[in-house]
């Protein structure tokens, strides 16, 4: 980024990114983490940007137990207010320790622990704390308890290879100077995993600690990938800045200090749409978990997909063969949030491959889709230069991407594709005038705005609603859209229509339809959904003929409203 650009740990950006996903794991759990207490361990010490930065992102944290290259940290009972005050100290220190750390400020029973010592003496609140017999145990042992203990949330934010799967050996985990701490997937009784730093764990130790930890009924992570990509999507965000200022600064509308005092200004701007990626990809993942053993068919259909094209090995990427899947189906079972994350992951490759070379990225009706992607500042004062930008069909296809499978899963270009025959930019195409024409954005917030509200299973209930709706509306638009689908010619001949239709709902639905709708809704209001939102994922499942009743009122001149003449 060189002098001028966006510090990392100053905005705290790739540790505000994992916690978008351990606030969502929480939230699935019925837990606020940014108002109720919970206990951690972790990996890291303050001075380190994701350790650091991830422990003062809820003053609720109550921090038991961590370790880093130089010392172990014990504080058996913590008081939250305190202890975070002492973390953020600490932390303020210039290349601080845990040794930093004010020992009169731990609990009874903690302290803080060279790791070089040859034992270390466990006290009773440590052996209950960390389930240990022994009065005295190395630092190689205290570390595997700390990994192992009974708490909410293991936090990862040092470096190093922490937990593999007990069908692996330590040499195939690849860290050698980590053999003596690591622990099996299975071990851990932490019911949440926040994977800040690369490589905690081996793909293998996420997969058997979804399936098998916590105590054996499975475990609540990611990958890495998933939750620490707001650092890399941050410096994504800085290159693109800087190459449409440079355009600015070259044509003489700006100059080189004014560009550094903007990039500073748009700080917070870049870090909210960074943390919105996290949100949603996590979102995704949630959406798609929520399928279990239904979706493993899609999965098994996409992996196959992908190894034909030879984009895909499942070996490499330890993904269920198609008897793992079978047996998984059989029990029940789904893919695990590891295994839907690496699907996740190939899905977008997959789609921006396929999209790249086609002529999205041209159309007008996507303009909006590449000025997005920059913070106001430039949408208001430097719009042009946005559409000179020199890899803008790169970002439009990027943006396109992760908007279309952030909100239908990693399966849906696949299963169309095969139900329709249709291209994936035409797809892209369909879905956006579908998105667009029924103010799907619009629901989605009102969804989202009920985080910790209600249920994180009646939301998740909405979105999966709300996506097999725009399914049905997609395969609609291609049927009927010719070869080629007009984005911006279907959202006008659909959106004034398809938003009457929904207000007059009622008035269009046979009357099994409508005790069905009139049923829903209650449910949705029962859980604490909002009235308009409720009738809104409602008439959106009910109208099932709503785009042809919409069709064929522009042939007729009809008015849809409530007090049309139809």
């Amino acid at each position: 980024g060189g002098s001028a650009g966006y510090d990392h740990k100053g905005m705290g950006i790739t540790a505000r990114g994992a916690w978008e996903a351990v606030k969502r794991h929480f939230r699935e759990m019925g837990i606020d983490t940014q108002t109720t207490d919970f206990t951690c361990v972790g990996v890291g010490d303050m001075s380190g940007d994701v350790f650091g930065n991830g422990m003062l992102r809820s003053p609720h944290t109550r921090l038991v137990a961590a370790f880093d290259h130089r010392h172990i940290f014990i504080d058996p009972d913590p008081d939250p207010a305190a202890a975070f005050a002492e973390r953020q100290r600490v932390f303020d220190l210039p290349r601080s320790s845990w040794d930093d750390y004010d020992k009169a400020k731990i609990s009874a029973g903690g302290g803080v622990f060279a790791r070089s010592a040859k034992t270390i003496k466990v006290t009773p609140e440590m052996k209950a704390l960390l389930d240990l017999a022994s009065d005295s145990v190395t630092p190689s042992e205290l570390m595997r308890a700390i990994l192992k203990a009974r708490v909410d949330l293991l936090w990862l934010g040092g470096i190093g290879t922490y937990v593999k799967a007990a069908s692996e050996s330590n040499v195939e985990a690849g860290d050698r100077a980590n053999d003596a701490q690591r622990i099996d997937g299975r071990e851990i009784r932490a019911r949440v995993v926040g994977e800040g730093a690369n490589l905690g764990f081996t793909q293998r130790g996420r997969i058997e600690y979804a399936l098998t930890g916590a105590g054996g009924s499975g475990g609540r992570m990611n990958t890495d990938a998933i939750d620490n990509s707001a650092g890399v999507d941050t410096s994504d965000h800085e290159v693109n800045i800087k190459v449409l200022l440079g355009d600015v600064v070259a044509r003489g509308d700006m100059t080189i200090k004014q560009r550094d005092k903007l990039l500073a200004a748009m700080t917070d701007d870049v870090a909210a749409h960074v943390l919105r990626d996290n949100y949603l990809q996590t979102q995704a993942l949630s959406v798609a978990e929520a399928d279990g053993a239904a979706g493993i068919d899609a999965a098994a259909r996409l992996m196959r997909a992908l190894e034909k094209t030879g984009r895909l090995n499942r070996a490499i990427e330890f993904l269920p063969t198609d008897d793992e899947l079978v047996r998984r189906q059989a029990a029940g079972k789904g893919l695990t949030r590891p295994e839907l994350a690496v699907l996740l992951a190939y899905s977008k490759l997959s789609l921006y491959d396929l999209l790249l070379p086609s002529d999205l990225s041209d159309d007008a009706a996507l303009a909006e889709e590449l000025t997005g992607y920059f913070p106001p500042a430039l949408q208001s004062d430097h719009r042009e230069a946005g559409f000179r930008h020199r890899p803008k069909r790169e970002i439009v296809a990027t943006v396109v991407t992760n908007a279309l499978i952030n909100r239908m899963g990693p399966f849906f270009v696949e299963e169309t594709t095969e139900r329709t025959g249709r291209a994936a930019s035409e797809i892209a195409r369909a879905w956006l005038a579908a998105r667009d024409a029924f103010a799907l954005e619009g629901m989605w917030s009102l969804v989202e705005a009920l985080d910790n509200r209600v249920a994180a299973s009646v939301q998740t209930d909405m979105l999966r609603s709300i996506a097999a709706s725009s399914e049905r509306i997609v395969r609609w638009i291609l049927a009927h859209a010719g070869a080629h689908v007009d984005v911006a010619a279907w959202i006008a001949t659909l959106k004034t229509g398809v938003r009457e239709l929904l207000d007059a709902a009622d008035d269009w639905l046979d009357d099994d339809s409508n005790a069905a709708a009139a049923a829903r809704r209650r449910d949705l209001a029962a859980a604490g959904v909002p009235a308009d939102l409720a009738n809104r994922v409602a008439a959106l499942e009910a109208l099932v003929a709503g785009p042809d009743i919409v069709r064929i009122a522009n042939v007729s001149d009809l008015d849809l409203s409530p007090d049309g003449e139809w």
